[in-house]
């Protein structure tokens, strides 16, 4: 296993024989980062609907590419370093917990593996959902939230578009991430990060 300390990097990247996750900072920050290209329509329905008070999501579905899986909370540990979804537990995803949750004001971030030592694991699909597609998350006050993504991108990964997934945001937004791009066996490592950008809808 290999982690990155928050730091000039922040945030752990974990690479372990194709169990690769994310990765990318939280501080230092621009306060208004630039938005992703998305539909208008979509962008002015999420700024419409009243935020919702912060509630811990418990678990994701994405239809369209059948996922149906818990969320755990994540967080940098006392030493610096990301915690990450149990290893052992691919089907699981990782809310990022410091940040805001599903629904609040701002881009609410989850993360999952892309594989694992059995094979593809819960945000292996990532890559193919497409602008109009939903995710739902549903939160431990029984509400559900539903999202509409408005696009999906990979980034090399010293070239993370932090500011894309971390910053403040005027309404609610939806970040998820994963590995993708070509698998460095030398490494152990994918090139890439997939990030899918969605917007808060009704």
């Amino acid at each position: 296993m290999r982690a990155y300390h928050l730091g000039r990097i922040l945030v752990a990247l974990l690479a372990a024989a194709g169990l690769a996750l994310v990765g990318q900072g939280l501080a230092d920050l621009p306060a208004r980062p630039p938005q992703p290209s998305g539909d208008e329509h979509r962008a002015s329905t999420a700024a419409s609907l009243p935020p919702l008070a912060r509630a811990i999501p418990v678990e994701v579905r994405i239809p369209a590419i059948g996922v149906r899986a818990p969320l755990v909370p994540v967080a940098a540990d006392g030493a610096g370093t990301l915690e990450v979804p149990p290893l052992d537990q691919p089907a699981v995803a990782g809310w990022y917990r410091p940040g805001v949750s599903p629904g609040e004001t701002g881009n609410a971030v989850l993360v999952g593996h892309v594989d694992s030592g059995d094979g593809p694991a819960v945000f292996f699909d990532l890559g193919r959902l497409r602008p109009g597609d939903t995710v739902q998350i549903t939160r431990d006050d029984a509400s559900m939230v539903r999202f509409a993504v408005e696009g999906v991108e990979a980034y090399p990964k010293d070239r993370f578009p932090t500011d894309l997934v971390y910053a403040p945001a005027a309404v609610a937004g939806l970040r998820l991430i994963t590995c993708g791009g070509r698998f460095d066996r030398g490494s152990g490592d994918y090139t890439d990060n997939v990030v899918v950008f969605a917007s808060r809808t009704a």
